[in-house]
Order: C-alpha cells, then sequence, then structure tokens
C-alpha cells in the first residue's frame, strides 16, 4: 500500500471518529465559558448513545431514512433535560462541580444499562438498520487528492461536526451572548453588575453542553458501532475534554485537536490494513488514543489558560 493510498484510507476514517468529539469537545466549551466545570461529558454522550440506539431501533419503521437523524434530535433533548441535574447541583447548590460531573458520568451509564437489560433482557440492544449514511460530496469528490481524502464516502454527521466547529466560533465571538457568556466565566461579579443574569447564563450554557455531547454520543453509536452496550462509548467523553483543554477553550483549536484525537482511534482501528502497522501488537495500538490524551494533558494544561470564573460557584454580593 502506497502512502497515497494509506492516507486516502486513514484520513475518512480520521474524520468519521473525531466528529462526535467534535460536538462533545464544543459542548464542553460552552459549560466551561460559563464558568461550569463538566467532567460530566462522558455520562452524557453514553446518554445520547443510548437514546439515539433506542429511537433508532423503535421507530426506523415509522421513519425510515430519517430515523437516524431524528434520534439525534431526540439525543440531543434527552441528554440537554439530564445535563440540568449537574446545572442545579454546580449553580444552585454551589456543589463541587467535578464531583457532581463524576456523578452523572455513573449515573448515565447506570440507567442506561439498567434499562437495557430491561427491555431487551441482555447486556446490549440490537443492533440497527437504519445508521447515519455515506455520500460522496456533489462535484468536491470529483477534486484530484482532496476529493478522495475528505469528501469521498463521509458521513453527513461529519461536516454537521465541522460547521458546527465554525458556528461556534462565530456565536461566541461575534454575538451579545457570546459575550456575555464570557464575561461570566472571567468576571461573574462585573458581568452581575453589567445587568447580565449570571445563573441563567451558566445554566443555559450546561444545557448547551449537555444538547450537543447528547449529539456527539448518538453520531457514535449511530456511526461505529450500531448497538449500545456498556462498552459502545469508553473514554470518548474524557478525549472530548482533553480536547477541549487541548484546543484552550477555543471552538476551532477544540476541533483541531478532536482531529488529532480522532487520527489515533483510526489508526488503532485500521492497522491490520496498513503493511508497516501490521507487525505491532494490537494492544499498543488500542491503548495509542488514552496515552496521547495522557501526554495532552500533561504538557498544555498548565500552558492552557482557562476561563479564570472556572470551577468556581457564583455568589451574588460576595466579593
Amino acid at each position: 500500500m502506497s502512502f497515497l493510498e494509506i492516507l486516502y484510507f486513514i484520513i475518512p476514517i480520521t474524520i468519521s471518529y473525531a466528529a462526535p468529539l467534535i460536538f462533545t469537545a464544543i459542548g464542553g466549551m460552552f459549560s466551561e465559558r460559563a464558568g461550569v466545570v463538566n467532567i460530566g461529558l462522558e455520562g452524557l454522550m453514553v446518554m445520547g448513545a443510548f437514546i439515539g440506539i433506542l429511537f433508532n431501533l423503535f421507530y426506523a419503521d415509522t421513519f425510515g431514512s430519517w430515523t437516524p437523524w431524528l434520534a439525534l434530535l431526540v439525543a440531543m433533548v434527552v441528554s440537554a433535560i439530564f445535563s440540568i441535574m449537574h446545572a442545579v447541583a454546580s449553580i444552585t447548590f454551589r456543589a463541587n462541580q467535578v464531583v457532581s460531573g463524576v456523578a452523572i458520568n455513573m449515573l448515565g451509564i447506570a440507567i442506561a444499562l439498567f434499562t437495557v437489560k430491561l427491555i431487551f433482557d441482555k447486556g446490549q440492544t440490537d443492533f440497527i438498520q437504519q445508521s447515519i449514511p455515506r455520500f460522496n460530496v456533489p462535484i468536491l469528490h470529483e477534486i484530484p487528492f482532496i476529493g478522495p481524502l475528505f469528501f469521498t464516502a463521509i458521513y453527513g454527521s461529519s461536516i454537521l461536526a465541522i460547521l458546527l466547529a465554525f458556528l461556534a466560533w462565530f456565536i461566541i465571538y461575534k454575538t451579545p451572548f457570546g459575550l456575555r457568556l464570557r464575561s461570566v466565566g472571567e468576571h461573574p461579579m462585573a458581568a452581575d453588575t453589567m445587568g447580565i443574569n449570571v445563573t441563567k447564563i451558566r445554566y443555559i450554557a450546561v444545557i448547551i453542553s449537555g444538547g450537543l455531547a447528547g449529539i456527539g454520543g448518538a453520531i457514535y453509536s449511530q456511526t461505529m458501532t450500531n448497538d449500545f452496550s456498556h462498552a459502545t462509548i469508553n473514554g470518548q467523553g474524557f478525549m472530548a475534554l482533553a480536547a477541549l483543554i487541548f484546543g484552550k477553550w477555543h471552538p476551532i483549536g477544540a476541533m483541531g485537536a478532536a482531529l488529532f484525537f480522532g487520527f489515533a482511534q483510526a489508526l488503532a482501528i485500521s492497522s491490520s490494513g496498513i503493511s508497516f502497522l501490521k507487525d505491532v501488537p494490537d494492544v499498543y495500538l488500542h491503548i495509542l488514543p488514552y496515552a496521547l490524551t495522557i501526554l495532552a494533558l500533561a504538557g498544555f494544561i498548565g500552558r492552557s489558560q482557562a476561563p479564570k470564573a472556572v470551577g468556581e460557584p457564583y455568589i451574588k454580593g460576595i466579593r
């Protein structure tokens, strides 16, 4: 296999694996830009993956090819509602945000697996028949070199993820809502003085993060696994959190970091088809994404500048 053939093989897989991470990392960015740490992204992804598969299995006959797309919307709504628990604990009751996020992670997988056992009487769901389709982007897939890399046999969800990164950049840096979001995350007392409702903005941000993480989970389950079990979401939420920090809380940076982690996952999955990786033991390639996640955090967490008020509960009137 030539170098060019390896690129044609691995780049589309990289983009596919990066899409769920992009959605989830940008969701986490909204929450942390508003000053609320969201360790619970893993649990929110689990809930999105579970609801996406469940909706797909039950309504595929009714909605046909529209089913996976409607499943994304339902997963978004359910995960957004699920994230309200984190918002209430962190914002209203001023609980430790890390502990609250860990609780969301544990609760998400517990609810999902209990419900799977209750409905299907086994440890995993059935396989879906309507997954998110691949397609060639008209005209663009015919461009030499670039077409086969980026526009051939691509998931629609991957295109949505890249568009989301630019939309998030516009919202955060070019709209009044984005300005309020950033001010609440940097200096909530000053924002409050200017008449911004800190609590309301933080609630909205956490709910947005839940919705986007839910979409990320549903994309992963409807493109990569096509069913739901305890191992469907297995650390992707934490990779998204690492991508958020690696990307310095910037939507385009988070997208770039998610592509980096997506490449690591793609390398592990497709190593058997690449000649010079055939002799590398599978175990090393499968731990590669997680090892890179740790290395990225160890190398960049000290250099990245987090929002100044992230993790700090806001008490009105107290300096």
